[in-house]
């Protein structure tokens, strides 16, 4: 079940992400989220805001996101490519998991989707898993987008156009 995260959430959520972390570093990507992103402070304007998401069975939770129907500001400037709409978009980030269910992005689009059928979403060059499952999810890789917000590195943007 995907609901909104709650704040007595933080300390499985903030579990969730260090298992991810530890993942990415494993797999290649020891640069994209380093060894604290997200920080606990974004975790908590997050929930607060009613914008991060916890994946939760049996009553443990076993992954994170955050998704919210905004602009993103890192998405204003694109290189090296295009998006396929500028009509209102969904974005999802922070997309971690406990490694324990498979299909966890399956499941965040299938519900993203019941809010919007026009998503986007991106990831670090490193991050081969991540490219990998994104394409298996319909999106189509649209170009490469710099964090303006935070250090201005390089992400590979995709966006999903359903009907």
């Amino acid at each position: 079940m995907i609901r909104h995260a709650e704040i007595q959430d933080l300390t499985a959520i903030e579990a969730v992400y260090a298992h991810a972390r530890k993942f990415m570093e494993e797999t290649g990507n020891p640069n994209q989220w380093g060894k604290n992103h997200p920080p606990r402070a974004t975790l908590e304007n997050a929930i607060a805001a009613r914008k991060l998401y916890a994946l939760e069975e049996d009553g443990q939770i076993h992954g994170s996101f955050y998704f919210a129907i905004e602009e993103e500001p890192n998405y204003r400037k694109i290189d090296d490519g295009s998006w396929l709409s500028d009509v209102p978009y969904g974005v999802i980030h922070m997309v971690a998991s406990d490694g324990t269910l498979h299909g966890f992005l399956q499941q965040i689009v299938a519900f993203c989707e019941q809010q919007t059928k026009h998503l986007r979403i991106d990831t670090h060059h490193d991050n081969k898993v991540m490219q990998h499952v994104i394409a298996k999810n319909g999106f189509s890789r649209r170009g490469i987008i710099y964090l303006v917000n935070e250090d201005g590195s390089a992400r590979i943007a995709y966006e999903k156009l359903g009907e």
